[in-house]
């Protein structure tokens, strides 16, 4: 059995904010960064995956992001998938709502960063977060539950923007938020939760960024 990659890792982050802001491999190297979702087609199938969206809400908003509702039709998106079934790719549809996505995932990116360093907040970005909280707020509505969850009925792929920052507003008012870790694997960038019991988790994977530091060590203390 072959461990998994970057390029083909199931999901690490332990919750769809950090899974989100973990579609960008290798975040922090420019040299090996790229990008594991891409187009609102992509989006909305990963939206399924890590269960923002149920299946039957996917599969509506399908049609509204590839503005095609006919399966095979002229300009219709392709998609591939990665040994794991995460990794996509479609055509550019709703350039304008995609990139809202990925400002919203910039933003997440500098708040957690800033809080794996033990800086304070980046007033940029902290404020792309707390707009797209306040606007994911008027679009939503509270479930009829308690404890009190508002939550988005996606009808638009915009609705998947909102979804993401009313779940980045329950993990970072949290004590989950407490368990938030950033991966010490050079380059990675991962997000995840340390669930451990001891809370000293490194590693967004120890098959992955775990194993390639076990052989690092090895291999200096194997020199001559």
């Amino acid at each position: 059995m072959t461990h998994p990659t970057h390029d083909s890792a199931p999901l690490v982050g332990g919750h769809p904010v950090l899974d989100f802001a973990n579609t960008v491999a290798w975040r922090t190297d420019p040299e090996r960064r790229v990008a594991r979702v891409e187009g609102a087609e992509a989006w909305i199938r990963w939206a399924g995956r890590v269960g923002l969206f149920t299946a039957q809400e996917a599969a509506a908003l399908l049609p509204l992001a590839s503005g095609n509702p006919r399966s095979g039709g002229p300009g219709q998106s392709q998609r591939t998938e990665g040994t794991d079934g995460y990794e996509w790719s479609g055509a550019p549809r709703l350039t304008h709502e995609v990139a809202a996505l990925e400002t919203l995932r910039s933003a997440l990116w500098e708040v957690l960063d800033a809080w794996a360093d033990d800086s304070p907040l980046p007033a940029g970005p902290w404020d792309v977060l707390r707009r797209s909280i306040v606007t994911a707020r008027q679009e939503a509505t509270p479930q009829p539950a308690l404890p009190l969850r508002w939550q988005v009925r996606p009808a638009r792929f915009a609705d998947l923007t909102h979804a993401l920052a009313l779940q980045a507003d329950e993990l970072l008012a949290s004590p989950l938020v407490q368990r938030v870790r950033r991966c010490e694997g050079p380059g990675c960038g991962w997000f995840f939760l340390d669930r451990s019991r001891s809370g000293t988790r490194r590693w967004c994977s120890s098959s992955d960024c775990g194993n390639r530091e076990r052989a690092r060590r090895h291999y200096h203390r194997s020199r001559p």
